[in-house]
């Protein structure tokens, strides 16, 4: 049997979100000013798999909007899958013992890996699960707002909202 994708979308402060979904699981969750990257994933990942549009499920809508409303840890509770190499699925779920309103570095993310700060950087900008997986809270060494594929300004809203204090 076929695996069927649902594709939906959700509005929040810093522009539309799309999501992919299998099921419950979300495989990609991504800026919808940015299609290029979803057709590159889905292209990747899922040639010849069926897309239909559809709504968000309730609860995943209703658990971002608790995120955007100031409960930042609240995107915990959703299930994802993303599609990757596996040393980039170690560096996302590496992302994932960042907590809301701290910061890491690429050079600290690949100290713990036993990798380097510039492999970490390219499995970091293919996360295709943003703010599941938060690569906005990998940050350069120096406490800059280096990379994001969603931009800076989403980066620096981000860590905003979540309290990130900025200096390492």
């Amino acid at each position: 049997m076929p695996v069927n994708l649902l594709l939906c979308s959700l509005p929040s402060p810093i522009g539309p979100i799309t999501l992919v979904l299998k099921d419950q699981l979300i495989v990609i969750c991504e800026f919808a000013d940015e299609p290029d990257r979803i057709a590159r994933q889905l292209k990747q990942y899922y040639a010849g798999t069926e897309v239909t549009k559809g709504d968000t499920p309730p609860f995943i809508a209703n658990t971002f909007n608790k995120y955007f409303a100031g409960e930042t840890d609240s995107l915990d509770a959703l299930s994802s899958a993303p599609l990757g190499t596996p040393f980039e699925q170690s560096v996302w779920l590496a992302l994932k013992d960042i907590p809301a309103g701290a910061t890491s570095s690429y050079g600290a993310v690949a100290k713990k890996l036993g990798s380097s700060p510039r492999a970490v950087g390219r499995a970091n900008g293919r996360n295709p699960v943003c703010l599941l997986y938060p690569c906005h809270r990998v940050i350069g060494a120096d406490g800059s707002l280096t990379g994001y594929a969603g931009g800076l300004d989403r980066k620096e809203w981000l860590l905003k909202h979540e309290g990130a204090i900025l200096a390492l």
